[in-house]
């Protein structure tokens, strides 16, 4: 049954759970719902909840999955949009059909944005605002955005958290942590994809991107990284009228980036922004290990002077210095077409499963090294060519860090852009140079130096901590205190199954004592009469025909004659 004591104790939140599991079966996902040992749930959704009619017969699963998505709602959305970054977890029909979700909502009214803000800043907004313009410039499933002026008279965007987002996002991420957990417990091979692990990293990445005050916090880490670039703007973050649910910011006046026309009648130099856009995203993974995770057109803006500006910092990817060094090999390795090398790091570094094909991966690997061999540099696409690397390892259920996924996807969104802006862009070319810069920064002497002192550190703390530890182990043992915890994965399901099939043999063998202890009594015809028959063999037939049409029913509703 539902583990419902895992879940928020109120009735609204148990609402949401079922309402989940409802939606889910009335899309045809019944026999997913009945892997995670949910089937009581699905009768009984499917007697009491299910629609009239939904026609899927000529839906894709993908299609109904997405579809399912965007009617339970905006935490859902998101989960798709993320989703759509991980190919390691979803099949790539899925990851195709999911990138297609969009939180278009309507916004809410001028009276509720005054409420949250109100209520945010801890004053009356004529305190903090001269005036607000009571129609949103954009609504999404988390925030809107409405342009309005200081009392100082700075003109700003204002955008406010929707009301009683925060309560929805947590109430589904309980639901969506109860549906993970059985997944695990009843799917043996789900621990390759770590169901609970990617809500549990959902469920940070929207909190963070609910947070606004941590966004404000973002746009000023990224103008203090990136401050020796010119050509570069970050909004202004204005920090009296900011809290956790309103974040305002400059207005920024400027020409969408896809907006080609526009650019090329304002006298825009499109070679030099592309060159721009892509030094900057490069300096900021290369780098810092610090990058936007969603720049799509939409979010960057050209101001005059050919100057960038970068919008909308709710999604960021972070690469820290171990997964900054397999990057930069990798893709080293990848350019110089050093196939070995690439086998080679993804051992060392890869969570590596234990049935690995090493020898049909390195036969994968090498096929796609050869496709890009006749293909001159100019034409190779960084993106993409990273993208087709990280299917293949996928292939081979070989885990990768979800931010690389997102860079990836990044990184073809902004070499798209380039090649928009200049039909002759080449990644390549602007790779290069920071490759180097990054192989000299990490083989200089100080580099070098500095690694062998935390080498030689580590195997200090090893050498002394091993003795305490192996007295330890040793003094469990003595005490019988050791342990070995076993888990066994999908054994609740076979109990469950079996334990059915005893309650009907059970019933079976009663049944059947029932309708010899009748016909043995109706032999001996003694006691009282009813209709000419012996009371009791009248009543053990009538209880044997009632447990039979019972026992019949049972067996027709479970599906399995």
């Amino acid at each position: 049954m539902i583990p419902f004591l895992k879940f928020q104790r109120n009735i609204s939140g148990i609402r949401r759970y079922l309402n989940v599991v409802r939606v889910l079966s009335s899309y045809g996902f019944d026999h997913v719902l009945e892997m995670i040992g949910l089937s009581d749930v699905v009768l009984k959704s499917r007697k009491f909840f299910r629609r009239e009619s939904i026609a899927i017969a000529n839906i894709t699963a993908a299609e109904r999955m997405r579809m399912a998505l965007e009617e339970l709602g905006p935490t859902f959305i998101k989960l798709g949009q993320i989703l759509s970054t991980r190919p390691d977890v979803v099949p790539s029909s899925f990851v195709h059909e999911f990138e297609k979700l969009q939180d278009n909502v309507p916004s809410f009214s001028y009276e509720e944005v005054k409420i949250q803000i109100e209520r945010e800043l801890g004053g009356s907004t004529e305190l903090f605002f001269s005036e607000i313009d009571p129609v949103a410039l954009a609504a999404a499933s988390i925030a809107q955005v409405h342009r309005a002026r200081l009392i100082s008279g700075e003109d700003v965007v204002i955008k406010v958290r929707r009301p009683g987002i925060v309560e929805l996002v947590e109430s589904d991420i309980n639901a969506l942590i109860g549906l993970a957990s059985l997944a695990e417990r009843h799917i043996p091979s789900s621990e390759l994809y770590d169901p609970v692990g990617v809500v549990r990293e959902f469920a940070r990445s929207i909190r963070r991107e609910m947070d606004f005050a941590r966004e404000g916090h973002t746009i000023e880490k990224f103008s203090e990284n990136l401050a020796g670039i010119k050509g570069l703007h970050f909004p202004k973050v204005y920090w009296e009228q900011t809290a956790r649910g309103v974040l305002t910011l400059e207005y920024v006046d400027g020409i969408k980036v896809s907006d080609l026309d526009a650019l090329d009648l304002g006298g825009f130099d499109r070679k030099l922004i592309a060159r721009l856009g892509a030094d900057v995203f490069l300096e900021m993974v290369l780098v810092h290990g610090y990058f936007h995770g969603d720049p799509h057109p939409g979010n960057v803006l050209i101001m005059p002077g050919n100057v960038i500006c970068l919008l909308d910092y709710g999604i960021v990817g972070r690469l820290d210095e171990e997964l900054k060094n397999f990057l930069g090999d990798i893709l080293f390795a990848i350019v110089k077409r050093d196939m070995d090398e690439v086998v080679s790091l993804l051992l060392f570094a890869g969570d590596i499963p234990d049935t690995l094909n090493v020898r049909a991966l390195k036969h994968d690997l090498f096929n796609f090294i050869d496709g890009y061999y006749e293909i001159p540099l100019q034409e190779i696409e960084v993106g993409r060519m990273l993208m087709e690397f990280i299917e293949i390892i996928v292939l081979y259920n070989i885990r990768i860090q979800p931010d690389l996924m997102l860079l990836a996807k990044s990184l073809v969104i902004v070499e798209g852009m380039g090649r928009n802006l200049d039909p002759d862009f080449n990644m390549i070319e602007h790779l290069r140079p920071f490759m180097e810069k990054v192989l000299r920064r990490r083989y200089s002497p100080r580099r070098v130096t500095k690694d062998i002192n935390n080498m030689l550190l580590s195997y200090l703390n090893l050498a002394r901590n091993l003795p305490r530890d192996l007295k330890e182990i040793v003094n469990r043992i003595n005490r019988n205190k050791f342990k070995i915890d076993l888990e066994h994965r999908g054994l609740d399901k076979f109990i469950t199954d079996f334990d059915r099939s005893m309650n009907r043999l059970s019933s079976s063998l009663i049944l059947a004592a029932l309708i010899i202890g009748s016909s043995l009594i109706m032999q001996t015809d003694k006691g009282p009469q009813l209709f000419g028959f012996p009371v009791p063999a009248f009543l053990g037939y009538t209880v044997a025909g009632m447990l039979g049409l019972w026992l019949v029913y049972a067996i027709i509703r479970s599906g399995r004659l």
